[in-house]
């Protein structure tokens, strides 16, 4: 079976950037068809998609969130990676990669994504 796990630092000073890997076991992130994505949710609120990258390497970004996030990928560690610059406290949230099998886009249903990694914490903070 498929599994996705989220790493990276679980506090992150302001202004700095935050960066989060997920890796992809069980499968291949270049995969035809699979869509690799990083949405977050902060404290209180509703899940928000950030961005994705397909199994041929394109990028796809939420138009709120793109001029800050860049989203990358590692083939030969079967990776995909999350960068969100100039954080701030408003970025506290937990984040999540997860699959689909259809183009991604801010406005989607949980229920698009049919493959979650459990989430990691992350705090902006001084």
């Amino acid at each position: 079976q498929v599994q996705l796990q989220e790493s990276g630092p679980g506090l992150v000073k302001p202004s700095q950037t935050l960066s989060l890997t997920c890796t992809v076991s069980g499968g291949f992130i270049t995969t035809s068809g699979y869509y690799w994505s990083w949405i977050r949710q902060p404290p209180g609120k509703g899940l928000e998609w950030m961005g994705a990258i397909a199994y041929e390497g394109s990028n796809y970004y939420n138009p709120f969130l793109k001029s800050r996030t860049s989203i990358s990928r590692d083939t030969s560690k079967n990776q995909f990676s999350l960068q969100l610059s100039s954080v701030t406290p408003e970025d506290t949230a937990v984040y999540y990669c997860a699959r689909s099998r259809t183009v991604p886009h801010y406005t989607d249903s949980v229920a698009n994504y049919n493959l979650w990694g459990q989430g990691t914490q992350v705090t902006v903070s001084s």
